[in-house]
């Protein structure tokens, strides 16, 4: 007997594929007698059509993404207009303190070359670093000034007059 059309039915009415179908082979006769969904639906309530259980796993359980450093697509075209908008501001803060005069030409260099290489993110951060640096050359300015006090106290003492004893000069003798 081929059933295949009654098992495409019942797979169709059953919400299942068709090789889940199972139709139990003592009640072959009736089931070739079904015509309609709803005497499909009677045999898989009666219990002479059954579905196959699943094997395996049931529910693909969905994978982490990975978000490695090979995984994270950015924009080349931002970070670069990123890198532009920076530089070109903290290049023309540099020109500007240059021109006043709180930067020589040699440290201006410097400067800019920190910036080329990407060392500041931001103006702020250039501020505080040329916090610092005028911070430490303060602090080197004091102690070369108190190194200068303490060798001038140091020239004074040796510098006191001494007797100078004359050629013809004896020692007396008591």
């Amino acid at each position: 007997m081929n059933l295949g059309k009654k098992k495409q039915l019942a797979a169709e009415v059953l919400g299942v594929g068709k090789n889940k179908i199972k139709f139990a082979s003592d009640k072959l006769p009736e089931i070739k007698e079904a015509i309609t969904k709803q005497d499909i639906r009677d045999l898989y309530s009666g219990g002479f059509i059954t579905i196959k259980t699943t094997r395996g796993i049931k529910k693909k359980i969905k994978r982490r993404t990975k978000r490695g450093p090979g995984k994270i697509r950015t924009k080349v075209k931002t970070r670069k207009r990123d890198y532009i908008m920076i530089t070109r501001k903290l290049r023309n803060y540099l020109r500007e303190l240059r021109n006043q005069g709180t930067i020589d030409n040699e440290s201006y260099w410097q400067l800019r070359k920190k910036v080329k290489s990407r060392d500041f993110k931001s103006k702020a951060y250039l501020k505080e670093y040329l916090k610092a640096i005028e911070a430490t050359k303060a602090i080197e300015s004091s102690k070369a000034k108190v190194k200068a006090e303490k060798s001038k106290k140091k020239e004074t003492k040796k510098e006191k007059p001494k007797k100078i004893k004359a050629k013809g000069e004896a020692k007396k003798w008591n």
